[in-house]
């Protein structure tokens, strides 16, 4: 007797990570939602980061594993950590098969080095615009793929629970029409919420929705205190308190002899690590954002590439000269920026929540892969590694049966009314001053009233703030990403 027709998949989001289990859940049936076209509001496009593999000579996945392990102050899932770094070459070859071409020097692949990495084992494709080149491969292979349906301009607003299981979705297209889509699996693939602050290098759709989504499913959450701050982004008037992204000046600018300095052109990072400039981003982050309170700011002196800089960086060039810097001659202002969130959904390796029938990946999710603070150039590796390994799991129904249960209830499970614009500005602002590189008691305590006391203003997206204040707060010791000012020796 043949078995019964498998029940589609799907898959919010359509960033690295979602067409990752949309493609490797062959032969089964998936639907991938994008709230816009061709990746427009993805995080994975902006990535001017490589990928990591250790594939270089001298280095392997064991040193991969401690260069990671070292990074995320030993807060790692220390088997997911070995899972992720012995992949990474065959994923290389994937992506290869699929039509990628990376970066080569005479016929070898360039492997670039950033901060935390003891070796040169990043890989990037287009020098700067690796993520935007590696989506579109992804995409080019999605539509092309038998298997998968790409509905665009789909936002999922609700999870239907049925039995304590989610049983499907409620989705708003562009003109707001609703429509329910029932599924026995749903993978969301949505990303961060960098967006949440006043300065981030993330896009606007960052905004901790499918997070928002799955806590209100009853799924459970795992270190929401850990962001990750990127030590640079260009320190130039801008709309970041519209939910625009500052310009990312990536760290492969550090790793290609870049160096950190004040306005007199003093060092910042000497003696402060032994990888200088290239120390884990947490270190560099509160470096940068020390220096940055003191008159003079902070800058990043990459003179030294001259006539280089259009050829191996052209997003972060075309960026400086758009505000009227020339980085081959003048040092460019730089500022950290909410980049990449640690926490998320609390996952299993195979990407299953705490809810039946739910699953969580890239992002979004936290299997605790990047501990307290991500190692650079590991986070496209993470959404392509456990994404394929999430849609292998998931490519017959019922292959990943989920944990305990959440609960009995049936009906819808929504995020809740947003926040105003005007609340917004206030909440990326309240965040980035509270939440921020440095932090303390005070200034945690404070935001989490404000939050409180207004708690109708500031929507669903108060709501997640005000967890991750808590969060923060229930950790009284710095940790990584965490830093507690007031817990300083």
């Amino acid at each position: 007797m043949s078995a019964g027709p498998v029940a589609p998949l799907v898959v919010v989001g359509a960033g690295v990570a979602g067409l990752s289990v949309a493609l490797a859940a062959a032969p089964r049936p998936v639907r991938v939602l994008a709230r816009r076209r061709d990746g427009a509001d993805s995080a994975s496009a902006l990535a001017q980061g490589g990928i990591a593999a250790a594939i270089g000579p001298g280095d392997s996945p064991a040193a991969h594993v401690h260069d990671t392990l070292v990074a995320g102050a030993a807060h790692n899932d220390a088997a997911a950590v070995r899972y992720l770094a012995r992949q990474a070459p065959a994923t290389i070859a994937w992506l290869q098969s699929l039509g990628l071409v990376f970066d080569h020097d005479d016929g070898r692949l360039r492997l670039g080095r950033e901060g935390g990495h003891h070796a040169h084992r990043i890989v990037h494709a287009g020098g700067d615009t690796s993520g935007a080149v590696l989506l579109r491969t992804l995409q080019q292979a999605a539509r092309a793929a038998a298997h998968i349906e790409l509905h665009e301009g789909r936002q999922a607003e609700a999870l239907l629970l049925r039995g304590g299981a989610v049983a499907g979705l409620r989705l708003r297209d562009a003109c707001g029409v609703t429509t329910t889509l029932e599924a026995d699996a749903v993978v969301l693939a949505t990303g961060g919420l960098g967006a949440l602050f006043a300065a981030s290098t993330n896009p606007a759709g960052a905004d901790g929705n499918g997070l928002a989504l799955g806590l209100a499913a009853g799924a459970a959450a795992r270190d929401l205190e850990f962001m990750q701050f990127h030590p640079t982004a260009l320190a130039v008037p801008g709309s970041a308190l519209g939910g625009q992204p500052l310009p990312l000046v990536t760290e492969a600018l550090r790793g290609a002899g870049a160096r950190l300095c004040n306005h007199r052109g003093d060092p910042l990072m000497a003696g402060l690590h032994p990888l200088a400039d290239l120390a884990p981003r947490d270190l560099v982050a509160r470096r940068v954002w020390r220096e940055r309170q003191r008159q003079g700011g902070a800058w990043l002196d990459a003179t030294a590439l001259g006539a280089a800089w259009p050829v191996r960086f052209p997003t972060v060039y075309a960026a400086c000269r758009a505000h009227g810097i020339d980085p081959a001659w003048q040092p460019i202002p730089v500022t950290p920026a909410a980049h990449f969130h640690m926490g998320g959904l609390a996952t299993d390796r195979d990407g299953r929540t705490t809810v039946p029938g739910l699953y969580a990946v890239g992002e979004v999710a936290c299997n605790r892969v990047h501990g307290a603070n991500r190692l650079a150039s590991n986070s496209l590796l993470e959404g392509l590694v456990f994404g394929r390994r999430l849609g292998r799991r998931l490519a017959t129904a019922g292959a990943v049966p989920g944990s305990a249960a959440a609960g009995s209830a049936h009906g819808w499970a929504a995020a809740g009314a947003p926040a105003g614009a005007e609340a917004m500005a206030r909440l990326r602002s309240l965040l980035w001053n509270a939440f921020g590189p440095v932090r303390d008691g005070v200034g945690l305590t404070s935001a989490l009233r404000l939050l409180r006391n207004d708690a109708a203003d500031y929507g669903w997206q108060g709501r997640l703030a005000a967890q991750l204040l808590e969060a923060a707060l229930r950790r009284s010791g710095s940790l990584g990403a965490h830093w507690r000012g007031d817990a300083d020796p």
